[in-house]
């Protein structure tokens, strides 16, 4: 158990009031569980998300208010390799059957990555793999049993497409194993065929649907990922998911923010301003409740003999956050510079994470 130090700036401050706001509770953030602890009363046990706590550095200075740190709890992911099955209209990091500019990973690497996490003591409970299409790496399957056996929670973003539908009695077996603990996401961009085949391609539909209706009768977990381009409202966008769901016998609960997430769109020409610390208070934001507080992206680049970490799903590409070779190294201080922080995160509320 860890015990970390806080302090707190001016006598006579309402401790109580000062400690909730500090306490992070929106549901299913990923943070800190805390006792919080007062002259030796305990006022709050809740999670707590610490932007600045991560293993080598358990000081904050926010006030004189012990918090006792029983669990950390860090998401990480993995780009298995940025080449794709389809070519969608406004992919963000512009994969397609041509697109290698990151490299498959390889179950070695992966290995390496997770002896790394329990022998730094890294703290991470979740690990999502993206692509590209995961599942057009030949060692995705035995990737995921490697997690799984480790005792991660796993989830997996993808298109649906027949890659996945072609490991579907391994995936069975995988979820016989390791009961709940690995999630699919589904894409379907819309609810209709016509409007999502205009991201995705006609030949996207089939397949997606067939996927979801698969995993309807199978117990694993899974989800679907939408997105908001079409000028229709959160309301109008659960609604229609609601009845496609139902008319397609498709078992998810298009009110639940988990089983259907909405990603606000990304636009790298968009102006949009800088995040600073001001924003926080402005917006009534926390800024460690943004992914890169709590998670990291670990990439293979085209031609190098090593493994990236970057700060973001979204940002593979960018030197600017690229925060070294391992995943110990990486946790520090990330600026929000870059369009897709206030688009997507601050301004848009998006997560990657389960």
């Amino acid at each position: 158990m860890v015990h970390i130090q806080i302090a707190v700036v001016g006598i006579g401050t309402d401790l109580e009031r000062l400690a909730q706001r500090h306490i992070h509770t929106k549901a299913g953030a990923v943070g800190v569980q805390v006792v919080v602890v007062v002259e030796n009363r305990r006022l709050i046990s809740a999670a707590v998300a610490a932007e600045s706590l991560h293993p080598g550095a358990h000081t904050l200075t926010l006030g004189q208010i012990q918090l006792v740190v029983l669990q950390v709890n860090k998401a990480d992911g993995i780009n298995t390799g940025s080449l794709c099955n389809l070519t969608c209209e406004n992919c963000y990091i512009e994969s397609s059957p041509t697109n290698d500019r990151l490299a498959y990973i390889s179950l070695r690497e992966v290995c390496q990555l997770l002896d790394e996490i329990e022998s730094e003591k890294i703290g991470t409970r979740e690990i999502g793999f993206t692509g590209g299409e995961p599942f057009l790496n030949k060692e995705m399957v035995p990737i995921l049993e490697a997690c799984l056996a480790r005792g991660f929670k796993v989830l997996v973003l993808t298109n649906g497409m027949n890659t996945l539908l072609r490991e579907k009695a391994r995936l069975e077996t995988l979820h016989q194993r390791f009961t709940g603990a690995l999630t699919l996401r589904i894409s379907l961009d819309h609810y209709t065929p016509d409007i999502h085949a205009l991201e995705r391609g006609p030949r996207s539909w089939k397949p997606a649907i067939e996927s979801l209706r698969w995993l309807s009768g199978t117990g694993i977990p899974f989800a679907v990922a939408g997105r908001t381009m079409w000028d229709e409202d959160e309301a109008s966008m659960r609604a229609g998911f609601r009845q496609l769901f139902a008319d397609k016998k498709i078992t998810l609960d298009a009110d639940s923010a988990e089983q259907l997430v909405l990603f606000p769109e990304m636009d790298e020409s968009a102006d949009v301003p800088e995040i600073t610390t001001a924003c926080w208070g402005i917006l009534d934001q926390d800024p460690a409740s943004m992914m890169c507080a709590s998670s990291r992206m670990v990439v293979k680049h085209k031609g190098d003999d090593h493994l990236s970490v970057q700060a973001c799903t979204l940002l593979p590409y960018d030197p600017r956050f690229n925060l070294g070779t391992t995943l110990k190294a990486s946790w520090r201080a990330v600026k929000l510079n870059h369009p897709h922080c206030a688009k997507f995160c601050v301004l848009g509320g998006g997560s990657c994470s389960a």
